[in-house]
């Protein structure tokens, strides 16, 4: 007796991931971006915590907050910066 077309059954590995590197980058790209270029580092720290967040890394919740309030925090700075040099 023959079996035709049985293939093993292979699961699906869960895409999470248990590294955290884009979560790490994108906190310190936020941390930096409060004090040298938000639009640059901020940009590229939301990008990368958006990455982590797609990769399920178990930081990427903190990374997105870091990221958006050093943003944020870096163009409320620089303004408050650049009023004040007037």
């Amino acid at each position: 007796m023959t079996t035709h077309g049985t293939q093993p059954q292979t699961s699906t590995p869960q895409s999470t991931s248990t590294s955290n590197l884009f979560s790490i980058l994108a906190i310190v790209f936020g941390v930096v971006a409060v004090l040298f270029l938000p639009i640059v580092f901020g940009i590229g720290a939301i990008v990368l915590a958006g990455i982590a967040l797609s990769k399920h890394e178990p930081l990427a919740k903190i990374a997105m907050v870091v990221a958006v309030v050093g943003t944020l925090a870096g163009f409320v700075l620089g303004a408050i910066v650049y009023s004040s040099m007037k």
